[in-house]
């Protein structure tokens, strides 16, 4: 598929961590409509044909390693890299024993790191731009997810540092913050609990705007991030949750 003529990132070089399902599916497929030639990172293939899938375990450094090395490879260099792969968890403090915290702290947290070590020296070369995916947890405080929630304070974080460390080489990092997303891993959490149906309603009523984010709509926040028209932007986390970190609504009746 060729992209429209002045297409925002024609000629730009992605990589897109989880990009096979989700909103790493969406980014993918959005940056591509924008002109950019993408490579997906995932412990499976995308499901278009047309987005070159390399397999990688980003909890695994020589995983990371050779899958990051084989899409340069394949790109001819790299402007964008989007963090977005990780993995969910429910529960309070007590709910979750040490091995699980490890697991997904080692996931979306050092997964991050992992990646973003192995594509510094080309985003130097272009000057480009890195965009973590944290979530709306970070900054939130929401029931039933103290793990998740911890993770996702830490992308916070690291993405600042990583700012203010990759600002003299011209590289500008951001995170977009997503309110609840209607994405897999959400369905599978919803499939999970006694009443899936009210288990939705509660999640839709949490959004002030009456409904589940989009994984488009933060794709496309992710695309403007990893843009030129933000080139004046970074160590932001750009939330995209329908007002629910900063809007407080009367109740609806």
């Amino acid at each position: 598929m060729s992209p429209p003529e002045g297409a925002l990132l024609e000629g730009r070089r992605a990589i897109v961590t989880g990009g096979s399902s989700g909103i790493g599916l969406a980014t993918a497929r959005a940056l591509r409509r924008e002109g950019a030639q993408v490579a997906v990172l995932d412990l499976v293939e995308a499901p278009d044909g047309d987005l070159r899938s390399f397999v990688a375990d980003v909890s695994d450094s020589a995983s990371v390693s050779s899958a990051v090395v084989a899409a340069l490879e394949h790109l001819g260099g790299l402007d964008i890299l989007v963090n977005n792969a990780g993995i969910g968890a429910a529960g309070t403090v007590e709910d979750n024993d040490d091995e699980e915290w490890q697991r997904v702290l080692d996931v979306n947290v050092l997964g991050i790191v992992r990646v973003s070590r192995a594509a510094l020296p080309a985003l130097r070369q272009s000057r480009g731009a890195v965009v973590n995916t944290c979530s709306v947890a970070a900054t939130v405080g929401l029931p039933q997810r103290a793990l998740y929630s911890a993770s996702k304070g830490a992308v916070l974080a690291l993405t600042r540092a990583m700012a203010a460390d990759c600002l003299a080489d011209g590289i500008r990092v951001n995170c977009v913050n997503p309110g609840t997303a209607d994405t897999p891993w959400v369905q599978r959490l919803l499939a999970r609990a006694e009443d899936p149906a009210a288990e939705r309603a509660a999640l839709v009523a949490r959004q002030p705007h009456g409904r589940l984010v989009s994984a488009e709509e933060v794709a496309a926040a992710i695309v403007y991030l990893a843009g030129p028209g933000a080139g004046s932007t970074t160590g932001v986390g750009l939330d995209v949750d329908g007002g629910l970190t900063h809007l407080r609504l009367p109740a609806r009746r």
